[in-house]
């Protein structure tokens, strides 16, 4: 696939001023935006989830879960499992059960506490009780754990069938472990809601791979979605410069450590930038933006952004906006909100909602102005 690369680091310095009115109208390429602040006082907030009254569920990386009403936190939802936080662990990630109006489940993935320190990403399932977890159960625990407070992962997608997509990170190291498919480092794995491998994953028959393995080559998966054809589309943190996106298919290699388009940190070469058999980004960062969360968008609200896909900056404190045609990256608009964009999701209205990850987080709303 081809590879396009991003914005000259000239254009950085003359993109939109960030945020500081409230609210703030922020003029793009498409749209004039409204942003409003939701609320705010989250700890470094990770994940988000719409419920079906228009609440919305939040995670603090720190260990706690609110449901926010008309502006509110309310009090930290209670019946969390025990969790490893420090460094990037924590509570991540939380979605909704595609079947939640019925069923009122959730998952929740978050960094697991081992023995002597270890640790690794796992994911929860759970009902919602008025501000209770019931009925929980971790169905999905990285191995092998390691003692390490880096590179969770931890997006969760739920496709039509109704598996879930989990991202795993490298957990911080080159280790020998993410390139071979009998562990779950540096994957993404496709599971059942009963914690048991997804059929039709690619490597149920093989007795040396993990049978929850989709694909691997991965370093630090922090943005997954669904496209409108039902193909998972993932980004990843690369080391200094080269993060990138892919259309992450089953049994593809994406190459984490043997190629990268990033360098060690503070300069140096790792690996190479191709090589036979390991998959070439569909788009990629030099430098990097530090990419987290990300969406496509498909609601009638914002017109001009229609089957745009929507990405946040962590490091440079952005909503990227890329337009895709025939799965390439054909434009990209970096759009300065200001603070780090830890997660992007669209409400029911087509409204946009993003998460800032600061100590005292918000979440942000956005709306086109005429």
């Amino acid at each position: 696939m081809k590879i396009t690369q991003t914005l000259p680091w000239a254009l950085l310095l003359s993109t939109t001023a960030a945020v500081a009115a409230e609210p703030a109208f922020l003029a793009t390429e498409q749209h004039k935006l409204k942003i409003e602040t939701v609320a705010e006082g989250l700890s470094h907030p990770w994940g988000m989830a719409f419920l079906p009254d228009g609440r919305i569920l939040v995670t603090e990386r720190d260990g706690k879960l609110r449901i926010v009403s008309e502006g509110k936190l309310g009090e930290p939802v209670t019946g969390l499992p025990a969790l490893a936080v420090g460094g990037q662990g924590g509570l991540l990630d939380v979605m909704l059960d595609k079947n939640f109006a019925s069923n009122q489940t959730l998952y929740l993935s978050f960094s697991e506490p081992g023995k002597d320190d270890t640790n690794s990403t796992a994911v929860l399932s759970a009902k919602l009780v008025g501000n209770s977890l019931t009925n929980s159960k971790v169905l999905f625990s990285q191995q092998p754990k390691f003692n390490s407070k880096y590179h969770f992962g931890g997006r969760l997608v739920q496709d039509s069938s109704g598996a879930l997509f989990i991202t795993l990170g490298d957990r911080g190291s080159r280790r020998e472990d993410v390139q071979p498919l009998s562990t779950h480092i540096g994957k993404v794995v496709r599971v059942m809601p009963d914690g048991s491998a997804a059929p039709g994953n690619p490597f149920l028959a093989d007795k040396n791979a993990k049978a929850e393995v989709w694909s691997n080559g991965h370093r630090n998966i922090q943005g997954a979605t669904l496209d409108n054809q039902g193909r998972l589309w993932t980004h990843e943190h690369g080391p200094q410069g080269g993060d990138e996106i892919n259309i992450t298919q089953a049994a593809k290699n994406y190459g984490w450590p043997l190629i990268t388009y990033g360098e060690e940190y503070g300069g140096g070469v790792i690996g190479k930038t191709k090589a036979d058999g390991l998959e070439q980004p569909l788009h990629y960062w030099v430098p990097s933006i530090a990419p987290s969360g990300m969406t496509f968008y498909h609601q009638p609200m914002f017109s001009k952004w229609q089957q745009n896909l929507l990405v946040g900056s962590l490091k440079f404190g952005q909503l990227v906006r890329l337009e895709v045609k025939n799965d390439k990256v054909v434009h990209e608009e970096r759009i300065r909100i200001g603070s780090r964009v830890r997660d992007v999701e669209v409400a029911p209205d087509g409204s946009v909602y993003l998460l800032t990850d600061e100590d005292n987080g918000a979440i942000l709303r956005l709306t086109p102005q005429p």
